[in-house]
């Protein structure tokens, strides 16, 4: 199976046959769908205008010009950010007044993969409701598009570039002035995708030195895009090579952040979110977080001793925002390097996570790696099961959730056990056909034992 559809959007690879793939049939059928559930939200609104943007995957210009060109046709207007990022055409969205967007941006998936990821108005991702609307429509070929004389308007928006820099800046908390002065010198590793465009613009603003790795945006992807330690050992190189301050590297679309140390060792992409809250509770005496249940007890712990109080959420995105929302929350996002920041917008952005993070370095005055080594030190283990038709992941979720029902068990979003000093978090994956197998424990070791232990335990019901 390699179309999914889900809260976080369609997505699937590129080719093969209609419906089991991302076609160019699949794209029209479901940005007609998409286009057609803002128009029924909007019935007295003469002309609705959507946003769209890309990242710098091959497949990405076809794809976009099918979605434009679809919405054109059911009447309305498109503003093509062109090569952009995921957290760009959110903040456009409310800037120009939009009624939605699309992101053409299979994130860290590779690259024979693509996606049409949803906004709403406020450019936030749409909600289970709204995407179970849009599949319904989609699968009703209930569609009526515009005669000639209502065909929607297509124009370019090549200014986003320097708005979201500029959006960036302005925040609060981003210390210009400190960052400047602390001369930091950057290696970039932007997988030759968007980053390599947004990254260095952002750090030549704030006069850090940027040495470029991978920033040309071809899409053809140097390695792995998802920015695990696995995946940047050239990076991790040329930072100590290039005696840097430290490492940065985004994923294709630019929403989420992961850290070289000066050494070259992994700040770790759980520490991201821990850090950039540390910096913000730390200036604002406090305040709320919330993180996905798939995240280190690490920002819990950042979290309660500023004096706030921590909360987990579902996996996904447009569940963490919920909870934010709901807890009054001043930073959020997800352990994978997603930072969600309310006082600039309600979606992961690795340009405002940047400019936290520097601005927590250059008032800490310390390096990288210990900034690092000042938290609470949890180790974490990323696995996967790959899925077949013949599996049954509920089947397995329950038997494990009455296995261990008399540990802290967790079923809001899959199964998570907490044990007194580790815990397991098993659910399927929204884009991808596999059971992910997250643990947590005082040591890499214990983290990967456990990880070994729940695969085998889920090998032996598979059987």
């Amino acid at each position: 199976m390699t179309l999914i559809k889900s809260i976080s959007g369609i997505r699937g690879t590129i080719g093969g046959n209609i419906g089991d793939n991302l076609t160019p049939i699949d794209a029209v059928k479901f940005a007609s769908a998409y286009g057609t559930f803002i128009k029924n939200n909007n019935p007295k609104k003469d002309k609705i205008k959507i946003i769209i943007g890309r990242d710098a995957r091959i497949s990405g210009k076809m794809i976009s010009s099918l979605v434009a060109n679809t919405l054109v046709g059911l009447g309305i207007d498109v503003v093509d950010l062109g090569l952009s990022t995921t957290p760009t055409v959110e903040v456009a969205v409310p800037l120009e007044k939009a009624d939605g967007g699309i992101i053409l941006t299979a994130s860290h998936n590779p690259k024979q993969w693509n996606a049409l990821k949803l906004l709403n108005e406020k450019g936030e991702f749409l909600n289970g409701e709204d995407g179970a609307k849009i599949l319904e429509i989609a699968e009703s070929d209930n569609l009526t598009f515009a005669e000639v004389d209502d065909l929607g308007t297509y124009k370019k928006n090549k200014k986003y570039l320097k708005k979201h820099i500029k959006e960036v800046l302005k925040l609060d908390l981003v210390d210009v002035k400190a960052i400047k002065k602390a001369n930091f010198k950057v290696v970039v590793d932007g997988v030759n995708s968007t980053g390599g465009i947004f990254i260095p613009a952002l750090l030549k603003k704030l006069n850090v030195e940027c040495v470029e790795l991978y920033c040309e945006p071809n899409g053809q992807f140097p390695h792995n895009p998802e920015p695990l330690k696995e995946n940047l050992t050239d990076i991790a190189e040329l930072v100590v090579k290039e005696k840097a301050d430290l490492g940065i590297v985004v994923d294709p679309d630019v929403d989420r952040l992961a850290l070289i140390s000066e050494d070259g060792s992994m700040f770790g992409e759980e520490y991201t979110l821990v850090a950039c809250a540390d910096y913000v509770l730390g200036r604002l005496g406090g305040g709320n977080t919330v993180s996905n249940l798939s995240s280190s007890r690490a920002l819990r712990d950042v979290t309660e001793k500023h004096g706030g109080t921590y909360t987990a959420s579902a996996v996904g995105e447009v569940n963490v925002v919920i909870k934010m929302k709901e807890t009054n929350t001043v930073i959020g996002g997800e352990g994978n390097g997603g930072i969600i920041y309310p006082a600039s917008h309600y979606g992961r952005d690795s340009l405002v996570g940047v400019a936290l993070f520097l601005s927590h370095l250059a008032h800490k005055k310390m390096s990288c790696k210990e900034l690092r080594d000042s938290y609470p030190s949890y180790f974490m283990s990323k696995n996967k099961i790959q899925l077949t038709p013949q599996i049954n992941v509920d089947e397995i979720l329950e038997t494990m959730a009455s296995t261990y029902k008399n540990e802290d068990v967790n079923t809001i979003d899959g199964v998570k056990i907490d044990f007194a000093d580790e815990w397991i978090h098993l659910r399927k994956s929204n884009t991808e056909p596999i059971i992910r197998i997250y643990t947590e424990a005082k040591s890499q070791q214990k983290a990967d034992d456990l990880a070994v232990r729940f695969i085998k335990e889920i090998e032996e019901i598979i059987k």
